[in-house]
């Protein structure tokens, strides 16, 4: 039942769009420091999205930053749940 009361909520997907830009914004800055060992926008974008390679990257960034997103939001929101059961 909790599930159902979650994913109706508005404020849930919109903590799910938030946190999911938030780490896939995040993880690709972290990535870039990793491979190329600073702010290489240049490589960066021949690497990742040159010669149409944006859309598959674009796709499954999308996906990534979706699934973390439900994934920690709904945590928070079952956790907040949870509390308020327990409080009443």
């Amino acid at each position: 039942m909790a599930f159902n009361k979650i994913i109706r909520d508005g404020r849930f997907w919109k903590m799910v769009a938030l946190q999911g830009l938030a780490f896939a914004i995040l993880y690709q800055v972290i990535m870039m420091i990793l491979e190329y060992g600073g702010f290489d926008f240049t490589s960066y974008y021949e690497d990742k999205l040159a010669n149409g390679g944006w859309v598959s990257f674009l796709f499954g960034l999308l996906i990534g930053a979706f699934i973390y997103g439900f994934i920690i939001s709904y945590g928070q929101f079952r956790a907040r749940i949870k509390k308020e059961n327990r409080e009443n």
